[in-house]
């Protein structure tokens, strides 16, 4: 806190109290350079961090909304409420970090996307489908193909099967 009186950046907090509100902390400081005495007042930061919708709309960051959408994809799948925390954890993570307070929708959803390919397929297509909001059943099935793709890429290759020979007596 730079004093406005001499331009200091150090002081020392001589008094601290609530307002009568309570939304707010009055601090009486005093400058360690020129000792002269003045007021800051503390408030909670409510500044709603932002998303962008596909159309442009802006709203409010809501985490239910983000897990409630994991939810309905992972629905009877093997994916545990510890994962699905920790997803909606990032994502929040990563609006907030967001030096303008705000991210789109679009950037959200490829991160959850990415972390649901990982641990389920099932899940992924499912929150796929409604994310990226099919027209038809050929950019359905073109994603499964994707996906089926690079599993097939990822899977060690087959044990060759060796026929036993015939037994010559």
């Amino acid at each position: 806190m730079k004093c406005p009186f001499c331009g200091f950046a150090n002081d020392r907090v001589v008094d601290s109290r609530e307002t009568k509100e309570g939304e707010s902390i009055r601090r009486r400081r005093a400058c360690l350079k020129c000792d002269k005495r003045f007021t800051t007042y503390e408030r909670i930061d409510e500044i709603p961090y932002m998303v962008v919708k596909k159309d442009g709309r802006r709203e409010k960051f809501e985490r239910h909304k983000v897990l409630n959408g994991l939810l309905r994809a992972c629905e009877k799948r093997p994916i545990s409420m510890g994962k699905l925390e920790q997803m909606v954890n990032e994502a929040e993570s990563f609006v907030v970090d967001s030096p303008e307070r705000e991210r789109k929708t679009t950037e959200i959803g490829e991160l959850i996307m990415s972390r649901l390919r990982r641990y389920d397929k099932v899940a992924y297509v499912r929150f796929a489908s409604v994310y990226l909001d099919f027209k038809d059943v050929k950019e359905f099935m073109s994603e499964l193909k994707e996906l089926l793709d690079t599993k097939e890429a990822a899977a060690p290759p087959a044990p060759k099967t060796v026929k036993p020979s015939a037994k010559v007596h």
